[in-house]
């Protein structure tokens, strides 16, 4: 897929990948502030925003938003870079780690998606997808997103709502089917966690009911992970206290092993 790309700075690379629902805009606030030292690579996934949203559910699989990861980096000429992300984007870039570690210095892995067996995330795309088929985004995003039974907290789904609704709504279903039920837990990743080598910085927001666990115990799991708890955050916790999460991000890219690429 041509997948829509924004590139900031110049420097060692940091591709950032947004959340469900989100677009590389979610991430330009950091893309600012790392600018002077790092090229930042911002993208939409596919099904996302301005990239393409083929209705197609084979597209939309852990392997193929896995291979973008590639891709992107490809694009700008990076061997290795720093690969983070928020929620979804998290998910997707320690995938990418996991399958491909000599490609990565360092993660950036924010607001970690909860995975549970017979329930947690799998369970909520799966009625999120029937929701948008049944009831378009407007529908569905006010019952999952903005509305007062989502259990997202209120400044990060006034985030999140301005610009969930240009997106093309067969492809987030499909997205929400093809990758976000399909996650595996933690529990069965953890053997491949633990021999990961590779340093983390795992950030979640104090208020973020949902994504605190997974996020605490996957900086257990991980053998070179760094857990911040930002005060006061929720789930969209880059956007919601941006000088925070930039002050965390900045010291861990400062600790790295210096690497041009």
């Amino acid at each position: 897929m041509d997948l829509h790309i924004e590139v900031y700075g110049e420097g060692p690379v940091v591709l950032l990948l947004h959340g469900f629902g989100g677009s590389a805009r979610n991430f330009r606030p950091q893309a600012r502030a790392l600018r002077d030292r790092h090229r930042v690579v911002l993208a939409d996934l596919r099904g996302h925003a301005r990239s393409p949203a083929l209705e197609d559910p084979a597209l939309y699989t852990a392997e193929h938003f896995t291979a973008d990861v590639g891709l992107l980096l490809d694009h700008v000429g990076a061997k290795r870079a720093v690969v983070g992300g928020l929620s979804m984007g998290a998910a997707v870039a320690l995938g990418f780690a996991l399958e491909h570690p000599e490609r990565v210095r360092g993660l950036v892995l924010a607001s970690f998606p909860a995975a549970k067996e017979g329930g947690g995330i799998a369970s909520v795309a799966t009625r999120f997808a029937d929701a948008i088929e049944a009831s378009g985004l407007e529908g569905a995003g006010a019952e999952f997103v903005w509305g007062p039974k989502s259990g997202f907290d209120p400044a990060g789904a006034a985030f999140v709502k301005q610009g969930f609704l240009e997106h093309r709504p067969a492809a987030l279903a499909l997205t929400l089917r093809g990758y976000l039920a399909q996650l595996p837990t933690l529990d069965r990743l953890a053997p491949r966690l633990a021999s990961l080598t590779i340093p983390a910085l795992v950030i979640a927001g104090e208020r973020d009911v949902t994504s605190l666990p997974p996020s605490r115990r996957l900086a257990q799991l991980l053998s070179r992970a760094e857990l911040v708890v930002i005060p006061g955050a929720g789930h969209v916790v880059n956007l919601a206290a941006p000088a925070a999460f930039n002050a965390a991000l900045s010291a861990f890219l400062d600790a790295l092993p210096d690497e041009q690429g």
